[in-house]
């Protein structure tokens, strides 16, 4: 077995103290997007048990009027990745411009959607169990018309 040169150590050394200083800065200051060196609060958190549990879904409005689902199946953008921007949807619905790209290419003979919006489930909890009721809130709207 050989040993390590000092100057070997030393590397190990510097390198393991900068993880770890990563990981104090990240835990002190940190958010989820800095992970793994910042905390990571979607498993460390919890609702209460009686708050709904919202459900995210993108939907959008062909010609015709009929809702058309535009989930990663439809557009190949993952609910996730929404999810994580949906600040920025709100503040700019022009951003799903995007979305409805991603349909009509992926349906090219499908009717032109005239509307695409994000829309929130929240299913109703009493006692940490669902109760089978829900309400949809539609948290940002895009017409495609303008």
């Amino acid at each position: 077995m050989e040993t390590l040169t000092a100057r070997g150590r030393a590397v190990r050394l510097g390198a393991t103290l900068l993880g770890m200083a990563l990981l104090l800065l990240g835990t002190v200051h940190g958010t989820d997007d800095d992970f793994p060196f910042g905390p990571f609060r979607m498993y460390s958190t919890s609702d209460p048990p009686d708050a709904p549990a919202p459900d995210t879904r993108v939907e959008g409005v062909d010609e015709s009027g009929a809702v058309v689902p535009l989930g990663q199946d439809a557009t190949g953008i993952r609910r996730a990745e929404i999810e994580g921007q949906q600040d920025r949807y709100a503040a700019d619905p022009s951003l799903l411009r995007t979305v409805a790209e991603a349909y009509a290419e992926r349906h090219p003979g499908a009717p032109a959607l005239v509307e695409v919006r994000i829309v929130v489930r929240l299913h109703d909890i009493r006692g940490g169990r669902p109760t089978g009721g829900w309400t949809d809130r539609t948290a940002v709207r895009w017409d495609t018309a303008g």
